[in-house]
């Protein structure tokens, strides 16, 4: 297969982990025998100082004209006092609306080789967690209208949660669709009891869990999911929600596996066109300092193989070469304990490399 990828490096340690995800890539291919094409294009802070716009239209046109894009993190602290349309995040929201790419899958799974690195008591972590979290991915909150006006009180501000029926139908089949491919249960998180947008998005989802009578639903409340997650986090399957409490619950649910440099994630649209980024932030006080887990990046590589071209055995490569690895007692410093072996970005993402072309299909 010939697959042609635009790559967006990043800032902080995205370009570092990227490159570490990159090697992985190519391995695989040289594995399988696939020929990949790279691209390489801006956005976020790395951006803002080549061409004054955290998201060129250049990137997006590059990004269209691939089969899929690898993203590293953006953003820092060097850029926290611009304006919010100018800032290096706008770059994520204008990807993911220009490409169409309204489903956030993020799985949560915890490696046994990291037990001990879950901070939830040990008889809960032996329960284990494997927890894929579907997050609308372009409406709500982040995309809704907001300002700012002068009231009695002073300057407000304001931001709108706004959901069309037919963005929540389209979210909740893809969350279906993913449970019906692992243990066939549903968890919807919403605020109905105080939201009206929330109102609307449960009667959509109940409405299209109609169509498949054989996955399980359940529906929590935001602050209730929060909870659950750290008091029990094996009643979960697959957990559809907003664009807002996904980006809140899958950074709790990364944590609860060990560290959230472990997380991968693919944003997907109609097509088998997609996104692939690991969950973590750009990291700056470690940037440059070979400290960095590329591990995240490196599944996000994972699930491009798996989501975008079908091909389960150089995804399965990949995964069992991360497990091994961590096996092997190999870490970074986010997930090192006493008697682990020790390594930084660089020589985690060699030794899964050679786990990838050791890999017997």
């Amino acid at each position: 297969m010939k697959i042609n990828l635009a790559v967006i490096p990043g800032d902080g340690i995205g370009p570092e982990v990227t490159s570490e995800a990159l090697n992985i890539i190519k391995a695989a291919a040289g594995r399988f025998s696939h020929k990949i094409t790279l691209t390489e294009a801006a956005a976020g802070g790395a951006a803002i100082g080549k061409y004054g716009e955290p998201l060129p239209r250049e990137t997006i046109d590059i990004c269209k004209q691939s089969d899929s894009v690898i993203l590293g993190a953006v953003g820092g602290w060097q850029w926290d006092n611009l304006p919010g349309d100018k800032r290096p995040e706008r770059a994520l929201l204008g990807l993911r609306s220009s490409l169409g790419l309204y489903a956030n899958l993020r799985p949560a799974v915890l490696h046994a080789a990291l037990s001990g690195a879950c901070p939830l008591r040990p008889d809960i972590a032996q329960k284990g967690i494997n927890i894929m979290v579907v997050r609308e991915l372009t409406g709500g909150m982040y995309f809704g209208d907001k300002g700012r006006k002068r009231t009695d009180m002073g300057e407000a501000a304001w931001d709108t949660e706004l959901y069309s029926a037919e963005e929540v139908r389209r979210i909740a089949v893809r969350a279906f669709e993913s449970a019906i491919k692992r243990d066939k249960r549903v968890t919807n998180v919403d605020k109905a009891n105080v939201l009206e947008s929330s109102r609307l998005w449960r009667e959509v989802i109940l409405s299209t869990a109609q169509n498949y009578p054989g996955v399980s639903l359940n529906h929590l409340y935001a602050d209730n999911a929060a909870m659950q997650l750290v008091r029990d986090p094996s009643q979960f399957d697959v957990i559809v929600t907003t664009n807002m409490f996904g980006d809140i619950l899958s950074d709790e649910a990364s944590q609860i596996t060990g560290s959230i440099g472990m997380l991968p994630s693919a944003s997907l649209g109609d097509s088998n066109f997609g996104m692939y980024e690991p969950i973590h932030g750009s990291a700056p006080d470690i940037a440059g300092k070979n400290l960095a887990n590329p591990i995240a990046a490196i599944l996000s590589a994972a699930m491009m193989f798996r989501h975008s071209f079908a091909l389960s055995s150089e995804a399965a490569a990949i995964e069992s070469a991360v497990t091994q690895t961590l096996e092997a007692g190999y870490r970074t410093a986010d997930i090192y304990s006493e008697g682990m072996k020790h390594v930084g970005t660089k020589e985690m993402g060699s030794l899964i490399k050679k786990g990838v072309m050791d890999f017997a299909d």
